[in-house]
């Protein structure tokens, strides 16, 4: 399952090997054409590779919860807070907790 945006991402990553922005693109696409699996390996690969990138914490945390694994949801919402705080991002901060309270 491609498209022609993932692979114009999948370029962009190859010009720019590292750039967290660019992976979680593409975990967004992945998840966008159904394919879970790839989604939430390329999130997770993302929080273990750049940990300081707050925006991955609440899409795989809400993604875990889709996929009703909700133990893990909650762990990475509550360390999604912890690196917002830490960065001093308060509004990421506030979603990241917002997701919390819901689950």
């Amino acid at each position: 399952m491609e498209s022609n945006r993932l692979q114009q991402l999948f370029n962009f990553l190859e010009s720019s090997p590292g750039d967290a922005f660019i992976s979680f693109a593409i975990a967004k696409e992945y998840e966008g054409l159904g394919d879970l699996d790839k989604s939430l390996a390329t999130y997770e690969e993302l929080v273990k590779s750049k940990p300081d990138y707050v925006g991955t914490y609440y899409h795989l945390g809400k993604l875990y919860e889709k996929l009703e694994r909700f133990e893990e949801a909650e762990t990475t919402f509550t360390s999604g807070i912890a690196v917002a705080k830490a960065a001093g991002d308060k509004h990421s901060a506030g979603e990241l907790q917002g997701a919390l309270d819901m689950l």
